[in-house]
């Protein structure tokens, strides 16, 4: 199996030494996404529904870049600063799947890098 880093002009760089986005086999893989705008750098309010907004689309860029969509997403992880946001967070989340929304799970991290609220990241198959 090869594994290929993928291009995502669409979304935010890497904010490490990672890759936004690679392909092995018939899975891409996503990183964790912070709410960053991409076309101001921007971060997005310090609320968790505006953050996990950002995230989401910017998972949906990521996904256009490399030809898949919010469909194609197998398992999804959520990492929350405070786990008491999980219900805003799943709600917004839920609104990006139509139906047959992907295997997840989520998690409250002690902290997330930059004190971001909300981080995802998503494996989806072609």
């Amino acid at each position: 199996m090869t594994k290929k880093v993928l291009s995502t002009p669409s979304a935010p760089g890497a904010l490490g030494p990672y890759s936004v986005a690679v392909e092995a086999g018939d899975l891409v893989f996503v990183s964790g996404q912070v709410a960053i705008d991409p076309a101001s750098g921007e971060r997005a309010p310090d609320d968790v529904r505006a953050q996990a907004e950002q995230v989401m689309r910017n998972i949906g860029a990521i996904l256009t870049d490399v030809g898949l969509g919010y469909g194609d997403i197998v398992k999804t992880t959520i990492f929350l600063a405070d786990i008491a946001d999980f219900p805003t967070v799943n709600e917004v989340y839920g609104s990006f799947f139509e139906d047959e929304p992907p295997a997840r799970s989520t998690v409250q991290a002690g902290a997330l890098p930059g004190g971001f609220l909300v981080e995802i990241e998503v494996v989806a198959a072609r």
